[in-house]
This record gives C-alpha cells, structure tokens and sequence, in this order.
C-alpha cells in the first residue's frame, strides 16, 4: 500500500481486536497502535500510586501522572515503555483491567491520549485499536470494523491470557466482569464504547485467528480494487 491509510478496529474488551490488529498490521506493513494499552498504562501508574482506592484526589493524581507521561511502541506494540520502564505484561494484570474503565472516564486521561494518538498517526499509515478509534479519534478512517463476540467466549480467552501468566480467575467471575465492563464502556458520558454508523461489524465467535484475519484481508483489499 502506497498511499496513508488509517485503519479503526472497535469492540469490547477480550473481543479479539488487538490480536487481529496486529496480524493485520504485520500483512498489511503498517503501524500498529494499541490505544487501550495507553489507557491501561495510565491506570497501572494511578495504581502504584493509589494503590487502586479510588478518591476525590483521582483527577489531580492522574494530571500529575499524565505531566511526565512518555508511552513509547516497541517492535509494532510487542513492547511497550512508559517513562523507560517496561510495562508490557504488568498492564494486562486483572486488576488493571477491572480499573481502566474507571480511569477512561477522566476528561484530561482521553485529552491527553487523544493528542499522543493523533500524533503517531499524523505522517504514516496505521491501524490502531480500541473503543472510540473509529467514531472519536478517526471518524474519518478509511477502513472501519468493529469486533464481537458473547461475554462467555471473551472470558475463555482472557482466563487462557491470564493463565498464561500464572493468574487463575473463575470462568463465570471473569464472565460477570466482562459485563459490567461492557456496561461500564458503552454508558459512560465520554467516548463511549459504540459502533461508528459506517462499521462493518465482525463476529468472532467460534471463528479462529486466521479466519477472522482473512475476512479482514478480503474487506480491506476489495475495497481498495474497488477504489
């Protein structure tokens, strides 16, 4: 691809958007920013602050953090460094997890990351993952999908990644988080979780990796054939 293209992946959390960004990005040689990881970076760092009590002092603690705030994407987003510390697995702990959307609500957290985001993007070609990407940050995106799939297959994957790491979560606990986060996103005042109007939605369910990257692949180059 020759000329800049943005590319919005939206959905729920543990709906395979990252996984397949990133297969796509890699197929397509583009960049890929994880957006949620942003989110997350500033939740693990209001963390080790606060340690994860939320108070009235949230919105002064998190323009402290957001100051001296310095995210860097390593290797297309295998690694990513927040004020040269890496913090690739700690921001997937599940209690960061349980916490972003709490801290995606903070008008200076998406201010902020909106800037850093639009930036990354402003000379290159990118696909970029989260659950505004394509009615905020790009509403004017080339390319727009939006993942899905049933809160029970989103709590298999993300108790498979947690496992992974040597953190057991009940299946139904996990399920019930999935939910409320689910809740949480899509009725918050600003930048809710919502599909943009001209989003070609995705289901995941009960697809594999590489059937869901194929059907990105194809939606991706027939419309540029079309063009």
């Amino acid at each position: 691809m020759s000329s800049q293209i943005i590319i919005a992946i939206d959905g729920p959390a543990a709906s395979g958007k990252s996984t397949l960004a990133k297969l796509l990005a890699k197929r397509l040689g583009l960049l890929y920013i994880d957006s949620g990881a942003m989110f997350r970076a500033v939740t693990l760092a209001w963390i080790q602050k606060t340690n994860g009590h939320k108070s009235e002092a949230d919105a002064q603690i998190l323009d402290e953090i957001l100051s001296a705030f310095n995210i860097e994407f390593l290797d297309n987003s295998k690694t990513i460094v927040l004020n040269s510390n890496d913090i690739s697995t700690a921001i997937r702990d599940n209690q960061v997890s349980q916490l972003v959307s709490y801290i995606s609500t903070f008008s200076g957290v998406r201010s902020k990351l909106l800037d850093i985001q639009r930036k990354l993007s402003s000379d290159q070609s990118v696909i970029m993952d989260g659950r505004d990407i394509g009615t905020v940050v790009f509403p004017n995106a080339d390319f727009k999908f939006f993942m899905i799939a049933s809160p029970l297959e989103r709590a298999k994957r993300r108790e498979k990644e947690l496992a992974k790491r040597g953190e057991r979560i009940n299946i139904e606990e996990l399920a019930a988080q999935i939910e409320e986060r689910d809740r949480q996103d899509s009725s918050r005042a600003i930048a809710p979780l919502k599909k943009a109007d001209d989003a070609i939605v995705i289901d995941t369910d009960n697809k594999t990796i590489d059937e869901v990257l194929g059907e990105l692949l194809m939606r991706v180059s027939t419309t540029q054939t079309s063009n």
